[in-house]
């Protein structure tokens, strides 16, 4: 623990240490800190530094690189001196550094840099090199400075944008054309992969000639298919099963499909805004692997949220005409990306974006600024869902309004043609790609009735009188389009085809209706079809078993008409379906409703309690396995050091009371003869009466 940082925090005030810690959430993560102390550990070297650095724009690095090469003599003044600038433009980037805990004044105004920070930082200028080595701050003999007048880079102000302004109407009528359109096709897309599972190739991925068929047998381009797969397998709607051989829809699909046509827009913008490849980045000029490994993984996400969170800030209503602007903005906000990845990836982030209705006419759209908002709540490709994402008001106002617009109702005509004149809803485009064959879409949808479209919407379950009654409930059905639907529907069925497990044959029939009319053997399904032939719906293992179960001897005849006998196989048990992770791996995924999502800390409550506890005695370490030895005599020695570990070094441990209460306890702290300790069963810090405990137990995460 850095004592200057501790000093400094004793300094703030309520109001700022709140700002402090609106920063730094990570700092107040559960168990969350008691006292000043302990919170100063956790900003000062804590994992996550690399990560709020991430947030920070490129002069507060720069500066940050100053004050690490100045070392002791590092004050505002001096820092400012060696970038050869006014102290004003240091104060305020100093002052962004110190609201995120990043550095801090000591009390003779010297700037201190967090640990964290001098060991995990990469310099943006120079990727991989320590600050103190980095070439800014290097002398041409590795002593002396680089000449006179050397100065180092110091960028206060972002890149020119070249913006342009556009028509707000224009740009909303773009993002409700956008959002339908890829709700419905995606829910088109996952019923077709029900119908044909869709192969991966044995390197991994899905090959192009797949990607190609999908957008041919759904409507879609190329483009815009391989960005719909990767985002509905990030969303898990789309995932491998073993027994189908390929991707086929999820149990979630099923859950999706029934939601409002938000919702499901908001699980897919949520997966987007998560996924960790880019479905349209060119490398040498060709594309990637549809769901194949991106060596760049997380990188590619951060690069994604950078670019349109620079399109966020522009003013409403204010086109980026100059990409390489675009992509100097999104670097000088974001210095830590790697700039070639950047280079690569902004393209295919906006046309990925225009496709999603995030972007249109090179300007962002409101659904676009409610999702660029959520940079700290994305969340990683590994999780199953987003429910910060999903669930935040201004997504969900935003994806009601994208979605405002769609269309109903249809305009049925005696040419067997029907007519949506606008984006149709996912009820009504499922309706009539069931039943007819599209012919076009754009600002109006077009689809025609064939005899074979309406016996396709037959073989699917539909019949006459439920077909007619959906298609009357969207429009007036005209007399042709009923002859038609009516006609298919008296010749649906003329010949009928059933799937069978297993046949059992005999050349006695009375032997063959004595196991028809057997009651012990009715789980099997069987049905006479002839005298001597029985069909049964359960698969001949199962049902050889079960004859013999019963006292009869029937044998296993193969397809060819051999007789066989098979050895006994140990049945596998059967796994669910399998998700695709980053890298290529494979993992069982859990059907599982997710649980609302922890509201997050209240940086005011906890400045306050902070504060306040800072001026409370704590008992001295050394005590602690006195009292503990005195107190807790319900547990063996080894316990009692296990019991002292958790108050001492905040390990993690479980306790049984004598009531048989169990906790899993850690951060704990003696009051007396109580334990005060952090339960995660609770959520909270709870008291145990020492002479209550009766066990405890070591525990790993």
């Amino acid at each position: 623990m850095d004592d200057h940082l501790l000093g400094w925090l004793k300094t703030l005030d309520e109001e700022r240490l709140a700002r402090v810690l609106a920063n730094r959430l990570d700092a107040i993560a559960p168990p969350w800190p008691r006292r000043l102390d302990t919170l100063a550990q956790r900003l000062g070297g804590g994992p996550t530094t690399i990560e709020v650095i991430r947030g920070l724009p490129l002069p507060s690095l720069q500066v940050a690189q100053v004050a690490l090469a100045l070392g002791e003599e590092a004050t505002p003044g001096a820092v400012a001196r060696f970038l050869g600038v006014p102290e004003a433009e240091v104060t305020p980037w100093l002052g962004l550094l110190h609201d995120h805990a990043l550095a801090w004044p000591d009390a003779e105004g010297r700037v201190h840099v967090a640990a964290g920070l001098a060991r995990r930082w990469d310099t943006p200028c120079g990727p991989g090199e320590p600050p103190a080595r980095h070439p800014a701050f290097r002398t041409a003999d590795a002593d002396a400075p680089r000449g006179p007048g050397h100065r180092p880079p110091f960028t206060p102000v972002p890149p020119d944008l070249a913006t342009v302004p556009v028509d707000p109407e224009a740009v909303d009528h773009l993002m409700t054309l956008a959002a339908p359109h890829v709700v419905e096709r995606c829910a088109a897309m996952l019923e077709n992969t029900a119908k044909v599972p869709l192969p991966l190739l044995r390197a991994g991925g899905v090959g192009v000639r797949e990607v190609r068929r999908v957008a041919r047998d759904t409507g879609c381009d190329e483009d815009e298919t391989r960005l719909l797969l990767e985002i509905c397998a990030v969303a898990r709607l789309l995932a491998w099963d073993e027994s189908a051989g390929g991707l086929v829809p999820t149990e979630k699909f099923d859950r999706w499909r029934l939601d409002d046509a938000a919702a499901r827009l908001r699980v897919l913008l949520s997966a987007w805004w998560r996924m960790e490849r880019s479905s349209l980045r060119r490398i040498g000029g060709r594309y990637g692997t549809v769901l194949g490994d991106d060596p760049a993984g997380a990188e590619v996400a951060r690069v994604r949220r950078a670019v349109l969170g620079v399109l966020a800030r522009l003013p409403a209503s204010t086109a980026c005409t100059d990409l390489a602007g675009l992509v100097a903005s999104a670097h000088w906000h974001s210095p830590l990306l790697d700039r070639p990845l950047l280079d690569e990836c902004a393209p295919a982030v906006l046309e990925e974006a225009r496709m999603l209705g995030l972007v249109a006419l090179d300007t962002i759209t409101d659904l676009g600024r409610a999702l660029a908002a959520l940079d700290a709540h994305a969340g990683h490709e590994a999780d199953d869902a987003a429910p910060a994402v999903e669930n935040d008001p201004a997504l969900v106002e935003c994806s009601a309004r994208a979605l405002a617009s769609v269309r109903r109702s249809a305009l049925f005509g005696a040419d067997l043609t029907a007519v949506v004149t606008g984006p149709p809803a996912g009820e009504l485009a499922e309706l009539l790609d069931r039943a007819a064959d599209r012919e076009s879409r754009g600002t109006a949808s077009v689809w025609r009735f064939t005899p074979a479209s309406v016996r396709r919407a037959m073989d699917s379950g539909y019949t006459a009188e439920g077909l007619l009654a959906d298609l009357s409930a969207v429009g007036s059905v005209p007399q042709p389009l009923e002859y038609l639907v009516r006609d298919v529907a008296r010749r649906h069925g003329e010949v009928t085809v059933t799937s069978v497990a297993c046949i059992v044959q005999a050349s006695d029939p009375a032997l063959l209706a004595e196991i028809a009319g057997h009651r012990r053997l009715d789980g099997l399904g069987l049905r006479l079809l002839a005298p001597t032939v029985l069909v049964g719906a359960l698969p001949a293992d199962k049902t050889l078993a079960a004859l013999r179960a019963n006292g009869y001897v029937p044998v296993l005849v193969e397809d060819t008409g051999e007789v066989t006998v098979r050895r006994a196989r140990i049945e596998e048990p059967r796994h669910g379906r399998l998700i695709l992770l980053p890298g290529g791996r494979v993992a069982e995924l859990e059907q599982q409703a997710h649980p609302p999502a922890e509201p997050p800390p209240d940086p005011r409550e906890h400045a306050r309690r902070l504060l306040t506890a800072d001026g409370e005695a704590v008992r001295p370490a050394g005590r602690t396995w006195a009292v503990i030895g005195r107190m807790a005599s319900r547990l063996p020695t080894a316990q009692q050091s296990l019991l002292g570990f958790v108050v001492d070094r905040g390990v993690r441990a479980a306790i049984t009371l004598a009531d048989g209460l169990t906790a899993t306890v850690s951060h704990g702290e003696l009051r007396g003869g109580v334990l005060d300790a952090w339960c995660e069963e609770a959520g909270d810090y709870l008291e145990f009466p020492l002479a209550d405990i009766v066990e405890v137990r070591g525990t790993f995460l």
